[in-house]
């Protein structure tokens, strides 16, 4: 296989890595700026960044199956492309719940949350920047550990969110709609560990 056939995936990788930070990246601006009025049409944007990601992750595949040798295992990369691509569909699905349980204001907490879940993508495009190079690289390690910190911060958040929302909310419909926003909050953090975990994986079996 050619070098810049190898690269492909790779540069695959980074792409759709990209867009979960786009998408976290206006998960937190949509959030700490709410306007009820501009759900409608940021949703529409989220979409378009979950889609893109989307078109990137079936041109990936498209290319692996007709390739004949590959930089790392088949089932690396198709394993790699769909957590990566996992994590955008659990950004979107925050936005989108926010929309359909009628949300009138964000809670600070959740805001605190969403910054992690930025840092925790970010961290996951850093790794993915270091991929190419794992047999070489001297920080993918690094990034590693730190995805892995980071959803053990993201995890003491969520814990501290449902705490003081069960504390402090009078309203059963308010309760279970901020469990259900909290919990995808701390999916998306779930999803940037299971690449890290994945790529972790693939530098083991391919080293």
């Amino acid at each position: 296989m050619s070098k810049k056939q190898d690269s492909y995936y790779f540069q695959s990788f980074i792409a759709c890595t990209d867009y979960a930070c786009q998408a976290a990246s206006l998960l937190l601006e949509v959030m700490k700026n709410f306007r009820l009025e501009s759900l409608p049409e940021q949703m529409d944007a989220m979409h378009q960044l979950e889609h893109a990601a989307d078109m990137r992750k079936h041109e990936l595949l498209n290319t692996l199956v007709k390739a004949f040798i590959t930089p790392i295992e088949r089932e690396d990369i198709i394993q790699i492309s769909q957590n990566i691509d996992e994590i955008t569909d659990k950004i979107e699905d925050v936005l989108i719940r926010i929309y359909y349980n009628h949300i009138q204001s964000i809670r600070p907490d959740a805001l605190e949350l969403a910054e992690t879940v930025v840092k925790c993508c970010g961290e996951a495009k850093s790794l993915m920047d270091e991929f190419a190079d794992f047999k070489h690289s001297k920080s993918l390690r690094d990034h590693i550990i730190r995805i892995n910190t980071m959803e053990e911060e993201a995890d003491k958040r969520y814990i501290s969110c449902m705490y003081q929302l069960h504390g402090a909310c009078r309203d059963p419909i308010e309760i279970i709609a901020w469990r259900e926003i909290y919990n995808y909050l701390e999916k998306c953090a779930d999803a940037c560990e299971h690449v890290a975990d994945m790529v972790e994986s693939a530098v083991m079996k391919n080293s």
